[in-house]
């Protein structure tokens, strides 16, 4: 092995080789694999590669070392070409050099890894950075604390960042979901109202004044209130009609019945993208408003497996979320379906689905009779045209605005509410109804005009309802329809089996109608123990009151004796000439 003739440090270990000596004598594992140093040998002889050993090339790298050790305070270290590759590899603790940066560095020699104290240069790559001086122990330990501290402050930022946009994200939901046009606009007083009931401490528990209730909603709901008057008004129905719990499924959490597999789930993912197809929360297929809606519904078919899921069901659960959140509105889809009784117009048979088009059918006889008889002169009967606004809660066919102000008035007054409606949509347009005249035109225009109506006559709609009262009459038609009924069965000419099955299918019927009647008869026996044991306790805080006042009686009598004989001992003493003295 050749020997250069430069000098080398007395600080750096023998093993270690300056790159003036490499480029010299390269050695034969390198001499094909190092670019760079052919590169050296180039500039060293003016671009004609020069012979291994001369003079000229330890020359130049020896004057270009001393000149790097005049202008620095430290004494580089020399490394390799090797070496020198890995120490220039950018890492977080030093600085990233550009390929380029490397090269030109690379043809001036050796040049020290910079170290992440240093200053860059970048004016003139040849000149190297001076190291920074050293520092103790303490300044290092201020320096680690302020960087802990640093991390600590960009990590709280980082995380009220995430909250922050979480935040966003929420309200830009919120208005997502409450895109559309109110009917009533709710004044800033009747929203100061509703904001003082809300904010009552411990409302779920207090009754509050009906009257009041009715006329805030009469005068309006603010939107961004909405889910929570909502929530408000099912507490205050409880809390008056203590309902007790028909079915143990009620009591199964809602993130277990999550867990769980459904048969309805076909049915159900069929339905999603035909619920408000046009509203952009559940327009994106299997977008967040879809798998919310689907969870609702996946829930709800578990929990109810009689009923399992129907058609329409998805527009009432859909209402519900627009306004609040999943969980919520899967605690109030049940108190509608259970505590309302809507779930009956679902089950299977729809019996009690053909019990409200009779009733709405009757309803127009009494009231609207010239648009009653026009309907039957065309064969047209309410399971034509009404039968999606009670399975929708009008809300396939309405604009939204007027479907929130439709469930206001069933958590306020309950499920008659759509009777109402339906009886108030159809007056007010009756004279445009009789001008159809034909079946296909009067159907038309029900179905596709009829819900188009402006914001003056959707809020004429709701005032109307709640100025009727149709519950005697509800009742009375249904007792008819039973017996109607009957009485069909009894007339026809059938055959046996015809007969058993008709006979068979009015025993289901009774049945289901007696387990209703045994429901009510259990509400009705809850409200009147409410009632005996509250008039118990007035009895025994009466007989307790009364007890005081004789008591207080007595005292007040034994008092008025004590103060005549006190009056009547002054006066003796007085006539015996004794003189009180009086106590400074």
């Amino acid at each position: 092995m050749l020997v250069s003739s430069s000098s080398t440090d007395p600080g750096v270990p023998e093993s270690s080789t300056a790159p003036c000596e490499q480029a010299a004598v390269p050695s034969p594992t390198t001499a094909t694999s190092s670019p760079l140093i052919l590169r050296k040998l180039r500039h060293s002889s003016g671009g004609e590669p020069l012979a291994a050993g001369t003079q000229k090339s330890d020359f130049d790298c020896t004057s270009i070392n001393n000149d790097v050790e005049t202008r620095s305070p430290v004494r580089t270290r020399r490394h390799s070409w090797r070496q020198q590759i890995f120490l220039r590899v950018a890492t977080p603790q030093k600085g990233c050099d550009s390929p380029n940066r490397f090269d030109e560095r690379s043809e001036w020699g050796d040049i020290p890894p910079r170290s992440p104290l240093q200053p860059v240069r970048e004016n003139d790559p040849s000149v190297p950075v001076e190291t920074a001086r050293h520092r103790s122990p303490e300044e290092l330990r201020e320096l680690w604390k302020k960087a802990i501290i640093q991390q600590i402050l960009l990590l709280r930022m980082e995380k009220e960042n995430q909250k922050l946009q979480a935040s966003e994200n929420d309200l830009q939901n919120k208005r997502l979901k409450l895109d559309y046009e109110e009917i009533t606009p709710c004044l800033k007083d009747v929203t100061v109202v509703w904001e003082k009931m809300l904010s009552t401490p411990g409302r779920a528990k207090i009754k509050a004044d009906m009257e009041k209730i009715h006329g805030a909603v009469g005068q309006g709901v603010p939107r961004h209130h909405r889910g929570e008057i909502w929530t408000f008004l099912t507490e205050q129905n409880q809390l008056r009609h203590q309902v007790p719990n028909k079915s143990h499924l009620k009591d199964i959490p809602y993130k277990e019945l999550l867990k769980q597999l459904t048969t309805q789930q076909h049915a159900i993912l069929i339905d999603l993208g035909r619920t408000f197809p046009t509203h952009p929360y559940f327009s994106a297929q299997l977008g967040a408003g879809q798998l919310s809606l689907y969870n609702i519904l996946k829930a709800y078919s578990l929990l109810d497996p009689e009923v399992g899921y129907c058609q329409g069901l998805s527009f009432v659960a859909g209402v519900l979320l627009l306004h609040m959140s999943e969980e919520d509105a899967f605690k109030l889809l049940k108190f509608l379906m259970y505590d309302i009784g809507l779930r009956k117009q679902y089950r299977p048979d729809m019996v009690t689905l053909q019990i409200q088009m009779y009733q709405l059918s009757r309803l127009l006889h009494d009231y609207h009779r010239d648009l009653y008889n026009h309907l039957e002169e065309f064969e047209i009967g309410p399971s034509l045209y009404a039968a999606p606004w009670f399975l929708t809660m009008f809300a396939s066919q309405f604009p939204l605005g007027f479907v929130a102000r439709v469930f206001d008035l069933i958590f306020l007054q309950g499920s008659e509410v759509i009777f109402k409606v339906a009886l108030s949509l159809l007056g007010s347009h009756k004279p445009l109804i009789l001008q159809q005249e034909n079946l296909e035109s009067i159907v038309e225009f029900i179905k596709n005009t009829l819900p188009n109506l402006g914001l003056v006559q959707m809020e004429k709609t709701i005032n109307q309802v709640f100025e009727m009262n149709i519950s005697k009459q509800l009742q009375d038609y249904e007792v008819e329809y039973h017996v109607l009924q009957d009485e069909l069965i009894d007339s026809s000419p059938l055959s046996d089996n015809q007969r058993i099955n008709k006979l068979e299918k009015a025993n289901n019927g009774l049945r289901k109608q007696n387990f209703d009647l045994l429901e009510e008869l259990q509400v009705s026996k809850g409200r009147i123990q409410s009632l005996e044991s509250t008039v118990d306790n007035l009895q025994s805080n009466e007989a307790k009151l009364k007890q005081a006042l004789c008591t207080l009686e007595l005292e007040r009598s034994a008092m008025l004796t004590t103060i005549e004989e006190l009056k009547k001992q002054i006066m003796v003493y007085q006539e015996n000439g004794v003189q009180f003295e009086q106590k400074p």
